[in-house]
């Protein structure tokens, strides 16, 4: 270990408890995906390797999670609209889900509880040795999954069945260069080099899965800069791309990833890597409170058009969110395949969801049963649980990944519904459980 790296890590230790009362506006976060090379998150991008099962021997038993919500078995025919879901295309995000499902687990509580590999073990094994395609029909997936997994319906801490809000998310769509010139001024940033992450479970057990960030100032680790601060800061942090649009690319920060087209009509991801660790805050609300525009006028398009008519206050406006995201660029190799979520896994468009991992761990698949945006035609269908979400607490509460681009966009700004939800567990291995 460098001398440089040390002297670190005891300033850290040293200076954590005042760093925990200056940052009052910081509170403590649930664990995230750990760094590219760790269990959780590998270097390797796994959506686009082969599906390997490793022998059942080879992956470790670790202490279970215990999961807040109860679960009930069922049989298929209890799920409304199961037999018209169209499974064409379920196969591919099957397989890709099952990558993840194989991974061994580290057992750390600093990680989001993730579905027991072991239980996994044999239906993954089951689906390699399928030799289905991608593209497999539905009636093919639907035999092997009514014949590999036992519906079990979520309730709530009181045994009540689930129900709960589902809202919605999507990747958007940027126009951005590479150089700072015209229409381009908007800068979507790296990490910076001085930002740390303190996981407090290392140092308070009681406190583990809970993470803050900061930097170093001298002897003291102080709160990361505000988004004011680091737009007014000389030292700003490396800048992949420049948007033309402001709220475009503030509303790509909310979303936590995108991609951007650049001027050549070339397109890269950027994916999320870090952020500054200061609460978010609405600019819509702030909006809102100046009295530019009501709390239900506060879409991204009249936002947008206020940008335009006000351009000297834009930098005010998005100063009013103290929190700023970081990404990593990302080569675009299947345009089906969206950013990889918490699980570290690309989503799909309609076929991936948030959930709350006190309640569902990631990587299971689950059966949800809502209506689609701003309306009441039911939505039926089988999703992944491969995301979460700061907002995205309780049983049943769910946020529905629609894809990419603008129709996405408009799909996922409608949907506020109510829904229920389905844990599909392998057969045999018991209730769902998590690691």
């Amino acid at each position: 270990m460098s001398l440089s790296r040390t002297r670190t890590q005891t300033l850290l230790s040293l200076s954590l408890l005042a760093f925990l009362a200056a940052c009052s506006t910081v509170p403590p976060e649930p664990g995230e995906p750990g760094a590219p090379g760790s269990p959780e998150q590998p270097a390797v991008d796994i959506g686009l390797q082969p599906l390997t099962v490793p022998p059942l021997a080879s992956l470790p038993e670790t202490p279970p999670r215990v999961l807040e919500g109860k679960f009930v078995p069922v049989g298929w025919g209890a799920l409304p609209g199961w037999q018209n879901d169209d499974l064409g295309q379920v196969w591919k995000a099957f397989i890709n889900n099952c990558k993840g499902l194989m991974r061994p687990v580290s057992g750390s509580l600093a990680m989001p509880a993730r579905s027991a590999p072991r239980a996994w073990q044999p239906v993954c094994a089951a689906a390699q040795q399928a030799g289905l395609s991608a593209d497999a029909g539905t009636a093919q997936v639907r035999g092997f999954l009514e014949a590999q997994l036992q519906p079990w319906r979520l309730a709530d801490a009181a045994g009540k069945p689930a129900k709960n809000t589902v809202t919605g998310y999507y990747e958007p769509l940027i126009r951005a260069s590479r150089k700072r010139s015209g229409q381009y001024q908007w800068p979507l940033y790296a990490p910076p080099d001085d930002l740390l992450t303190v996981d407090l479970g290392t140092v308070y057990p009681e406190l583990a899965g809970k993470r803050i960030r900061g930097k170093l100032q001298g002897k003291r680790v102080v709160p990361y800069d505000t988004r004011a601060q680091i737009a007014g800061s000389e030292n700003q942090p490396p800048v992949i791309v420049w948007a033309d649009d402001p709220v475009e690319a503030f509303f790509l920060q909310i979303q936590g990833s995108g991609r951007a087209q650049l001027e050549d009509g070339s397109m890269i991801r950027l994916a999320y890597a870090d952020h500054n660790g200061r609460p978010y805050a609405s600019i819509g609300k702030w909006l809102a409170e100046k009295g530019e525009m009501s709390l239900a006028q506060t879409s991204m398009q009249n936002i947008k058009a206020w940008a335009q008519r006000n351009p000297a206050r834009v930098q005010e406006m998005l100063n009013a969110n103290p929190a700023m995201v970081f990404f990593r660029e990302e080569k675009i190799v299947d345009p089906q395949l969206g950013p990889k979520g918490a699980y570290g896994i690309p989503l799909i468009g309609e076929r991936a969801v948030a959930i709350d991992t006190r309640f569902v761990p990631l990587g299971a698949p689950v059966y949800l049963a809502t209506q689609y945006p701003a309306s009441n035609q039911p939505l039926r269908r089988l999703m992944f649980a491969q995301d979460t979400g700061a907002a995205i607490k309780g049983a049943a509460r769910t946020d529905f990944y629609w894809g990419f681009g603008d129709e996405a966009g408009a799909k996922a700004g409608r949907m506020k519904q109510t829904g229920e939800m389905w844990v599909l567990w392998p057969k045999g291995a018991g209730a769902p459980a998590a690691r």
